[in-house]
């Protein structure tokens, strides 16, 4: 069987940050999701809804001009680093000298990447979340990879 892919067509917001929740009950520590998607289709909210569940409780915003946010955050009760990386900026630019990636690919945390094209030869097995414009109100999303194959099992990873 190959791998697992979810689509889910139709969201609303509601229903994308409740999407974004059911992935983030399945991430462990180590687990890298990258964000694809065209301006406004919902990337920074996904993030903004899967570290809620996460646990963190200061306000998720985008990290566009700072690259990276780290927040505290807790997976099954214990603690965990979570990341919020945006490398959008990063195009055209030698990314070792803007930023130390290895830094947030920490085992012991959980990364979101938006715009990970700059970064992707970095990444080992990423759950990706491919985002696109259904209507103006709703998004259709792809998840494939780990996290994914978990979701579409209903699996716990």
């Amino acid at each position: 069987m190959g791998p697992a892919n979810v689509e889910r067509e139709g969201l609303d917001a509601s229903a994308l940050r409740t999407l974004a929740a059911e992935l983030a009950a399945l991430l462990a520590p180590g687990d890298v999701v990258v964000l694809a998607g065209e301006v406004g289709t919902g990337k920074t909210t996904f993030v903004r809804a899967a570290a809620h569940r996460l646990g963190v409780e200061e306000e998720v915003t985008s990290p566009t001009y700072q690259l990276a946010r780290g927040y505290e955050g807790t997976v099954n009760g214990e603690p965990c680093p979570v990341n919020h990386l945006d490398l959008y900026r990063l195009e055209g630019l030698d990314m070792r000298d803007s930023l130390d990636l290895e830094e947030y690919l920490d085992p012991a945390s959980v990364t979101f990447i938006e715009w990970a094209e700059p970064a992707i030869s970095l990444l080992e097995d990423p759950t990706v979340v491919e985002l696109s414009h259904e209507t103006p109100a709703t998004r259709r999303v792809r998840l494939w990879g780990p996290a994914a194959e978990c979701l579409a099992r209903d699996l716990r990873c």
